[in-house]
């Protein structure tokens, strides 16, 4: 009897051992496929872009990933997951009781995210921005303004308290992103040449570029939305996972068709890059939901984040007149905020649409609106703080001839 207790504990023990693994693996695995996302914002914003910036491009994505590990690492992860305060923020290690255990594969799967939300930025004010002023911001993005209001939702703060879901964040990463990336490019200015009377295209120089970011990006998605469930051993969890896989190809799916669609229908021909956009704008719009909505819900919500999208950019464009080169803020920002609010609607577990009522609809509102004015008002703070110290936008002759030779003296072709 003894002899069989040990064999059945010895069993136990190693099936703990080996679900553990397996989860860890799988949660390391995501966050290399969200890091692989990095390579796919920097393709795309290069090829929505002019070449002569390309080389400062690729220089502010590879540098949000370097200085935004260090920064979440040092500071940006104990507000994020210490131990709540007061709803509000987590505490830094030297605040803490007893010295905190971390798990190094959850840190690094929530480094990729904190690192994507600082990269949205670097799209919307693209092609006139001081290197070192960007710098600046991506740290203090990583270290403090990303990482508090994302202790309010994933870390145990006040919206997660509340009931708010944003399971891969559709606002926490995206919207908070494109937020503050709206701020700079509204406070930084135009482009040279983008407005005189009316709103002038500045076409990208490589749309080669552009669609292979996308495709990355796509591909990453399903490392940033199915690692969100952080395990993946038993059938509950490969059930989750696989659901999720669904939900966010057939929202992207979705999103392609109806931006190709609507584009087509009012500009008279089916427009490239903002079908890419639209692909985008689907998966932005699922992050929130897609553990909790049906594939058909999935595909509606794609639809939706589609059509958004062309009228959205179109608006941004032309009637506010802010520059925005790659369409972040309405990609990130704009569908960040629809697919957040239409948790509240689709949700199987509390949805408008499955017997819900509105209550879940009301806090996704109030998670969208509180997350924003988080966003917008630190970052408007952080960017007047940078233009008296550092500034903000290069000189005219400097943007005119490129920001690659004058901020890198080096060209990305030759």
């Amino acid at each position: 009897m003894m002899e069989e207790t040990l064999s059945l504990n010895t069993i136990q023990s190693t099936v703990t051992a080996t679900s553990h693994s397996l989860d860890v693996v799988w949660v390391l695995l995501s966050a290399a496929l969200v890091m692989f996302m990095q390579p796919g914002f920097a393709m795309a914003e290069a090829g929505f872009t002019r070449a002569k910036n390309t080389a400062n491009i690729l220089m502010k994505n590879l540098l949000d990933f370097g200085v935004g590990s260090i920064s979440f690492f040092l500071i940006g992860y104990a507000l994020m997951f210490g131990s709540d305060l007061g709803g509000l923020i987590g505490k830094l290690p030297f605040m803490e009781e007893t010295s905190p255990q971390i798990d190094y594969s959850f840190l690094m799967f929530q480094t990729v995210f904190a690192a994507t939300a600082a990269t949205i930025v670097s799209g919307a004010v693209a092609e006139r921005t001081e290197f070192k002023t960007y710098l600046f911001f991506s740290i203090i993005t990583t270290a403090l303004i990303y990482p508090i209001s994302g202790h309010w939702v994933w870390g145990g703060g006040w919206l997660s308290n509340l009931g708010f879901h944003d399971f891969a964040g559709s606002s926490v990463v995206h919207s908070v992103g494109a937020w503050m990336g709206l701020v700079g490019a509204a406070l930084i200015g135009p482009r040279i040449g983008k407005y005189n009377g009316k709103a002038n295209a500045i076409p990208g120089h490589n749309l080669t570029f552009a669609a292979l970011g996308v495709f990355i990006l796509w591909f990453g998605w399903f490392g940033f939305n199915a690692g969100s469930q952080l395990a993946a051993s038993g059938t509950d969890n490969t059930a989750a996972i696989s659901h999720i896989f669904l939900t966010t190809n057939l929202s992207a799916a979705g999103g392609t068709i109806s931006a190709l669609t609507v584009s087509w229908l009012r500009y008279k021909r089916p427009t490239l890059s903002l079908t890419l956009n639209g692909a985008l704008a689907g998966l932005v719009a699922i992050t929130a939901g897609c553990d909790t909505v049906t594939p058909q819900a999935a595909i509606v919500i794609g639809i939706l984040a589609g059509i958004t999208l062309i009228f959205s950019v179109e608006f941004i464009d032309k009637k506010l007149k802010i520059d925005d080169p790659v369409g972040a803020i309405t990609v990130h920002g704009v569908n960040g905020a629809l697919g957040t609010l239409l948790v509240g609607i689709f949700a199987t577990d509390g949805g408008l649409l499955h017997g819900g009522g509105f209550k879940l609809l009301g806090i996704q509102a109030l998670g969208v609106v509180t997350i924003a004015a988080w966003a917008l008002g630190t970052a408007y703070i952080l960017f007047k703080i940078l233009d008296k110290s550092v500034g903000l936008r290069v000189p005219a002759i400097v943007e005119e001839e490129g920001l690659d030779i004058y901020e890198h003296g080096e060209k990305a072709y030759h």
